[in-house]
């Protein structure tokens, strides 16, 4: 494995990837992102007038950039290394998040909104890079722990980001919501930037890149041909699939939710999701690592399908029960999901190659990508069309039929040594 290869010549001397230089990385990367989730849906409904379905839209756009360039970044750094392509990213993002904030400063219009989420989309379809890295430091057997690992950096992310998002958020530029958010990201994607370019070690040497030659469009067949003819992994992407669909239905209705609902106020609704990012790290930190070592990856997959239904039919009849039902339901769903997602990126990491992890994990996160293009459009839509409950209802569903898929899981294959091309 990578670990114990020498760094790439462009590394400084003496250092070593490892589990924790990506940590900081995906921190300060998912911080800044989750800075603007408090509020920004909402904003562009009180700031334009825009439905809810417009609203979360702009997570739509957002996945849908990841959706087609996850992989193109996955099979580069495959070539190239992963390095190069995290420092690409994380300038590129932060470029971007600037654009939002002078956006939601001056922009009079909705469609500079998705311009500058189309673009932080491109920029920031890095997860499949980031999981490679992850690979290329760890042992096969290891596998589901280090992605529980950096699932921390994910919920230490999301603890601080929406808490920090909706306390900035009442902080008004010009008259407008949103702004100061966005800017304090931007001083986080600088900081980030210097960790990338002077603290991250490379993890892939130049013995085990990638030489194919294929062009490296958004949409290669072949690729995900290669990627879904291990059953196991196929089944575990249509899980994955599903999962998301449902998670992200929330993600981008819920500050209606909470403030249609509840009354809550948007420094009110980040202080909630703090909650589901201190439980969502106290799981993927505390809690998978003991697990992962007694239960398979599969095992862990159901549970965390099963505890997430009934999260989500829970979150549904909650404005008859107030706000604890509220809170006790989200962390429960915060529980749920932080068994399932690192335990599907290390089932599905430990079946791939070790010369197609890129291409095989970021084929896994552009179809990810794709279940969050679809979940906060169909979020929005049931939200405007059928109701509040309707986008958690229908996810509790989503769940159940993602527990059923699961029953496909196998047991761990060994990590094939094929010649398989990114």
């Amino acid at each position: 494995m990578a670990s114990s290869s020498p760094p790439a010549p462009d590394v400084p001397r003496g250092k070593r990837a490892s589990l924790g230089a990506i940590f900081l990385t995906v921190f300060l990367d998912i911080l800044g992102f989750s800075l603007v989730l408090p509020f920004l849906a909402a904003e562009a409904r009180a700031m334009f007038g825009t439905s809810e379905l417009t609203g979360t839209l702009l997570g739509s756009v957002y996945s849908l950039m990841q959706f087609l360039f996850v992989p193109v970044w996955g099979r580069l750094s495959d070539r190239i290394g992963r390095r190069p392509v995290l420092v690409w990213s994380v300038f590129a993002a932060t470029l971007a998040m600037l654009g939002l904030g002078l956006s939601l400063t001056f922009a009079g219009s909705v469609a500079w909104l998705f311009a500058m989420r189309i673009a932080a989309g491109i920029a920031t379809a890095n997860l499949g890079t980031a999981s490679a890295y992850i690979a290329d430091v760890t042992k096969p057997e290891d596998r589901a722990k280090g992605m529980g690992l950096i699932g921390v950096a994910f919920g230490l992310g999301f603890i601080l980001g929406p808490a920090m998002g909706g306390l900035l958020a009442e902080y008004t530029v010009n008259g407008r919501q949103g702004p100061v958010p966005c800017f304090v990201a931007v001083g986080l994607g600088l900081v980030n930037l210097v960790w990338v370019v002077f603290g991250l070690p490379e993890s892939l040497p130049p013995s085990l890149r990638n030489k194919s030659t294929r062009p490296l469009s958004p949409l290669d067949l072949e690729a995900a041909r290669t990627t879904f003819a291990d059953r196991g992994v196929a089944t575990a992407i249509v899980v994955n699939f599903i999962v998301l669909i449902g998670f992200t239905s929330l993600d981008q209705t819920f500050r209606f939710f909470t403030q249609d609902r509840f009354g809550l106020s948007a420094r009110q609704t980040g202080l909630v999701l703090g909650l589901v990012g201190i439980v969502a790290a106290i799981t993927q930190g505390g809690i998978l690592r003991p697990l992962a070592s007694r239960y398979r990856e599969a095992t862990l997959i159901r549970g965390g399908t099963l505890i997430q239904a009934v999260a989500f039919g829970g979150l549904a009849v909650s404005p008859s029960l107030g706000v604890p039902a509220l809170l006790g339901f989200s962390a429960l769903l915060a529980l749920g999901n932080g068994l399932t997602q690192p335990s599907i990126a290390g089932y599905i990491s430990r079946r791939a190659a070790a010369n197609a992890q890129g291409a095989t994990l970021g084929t896994s996160q552009s179809i990810a990508s794709l279940s969050r293009m679809f979940g906060p459009a169909w979020g929005g839509f049931s939200y405007e069309h059928l109701g509040p409950a309707a986008p958690y209802g229908s996810a509790a569903v989503g769940m159940v039929l993602a527990l059923l898929a699961s029953g496909g899981l196998g047991g761990p294959a060994p990590q094939p040594t094929s010649t398989q091309t990114s």
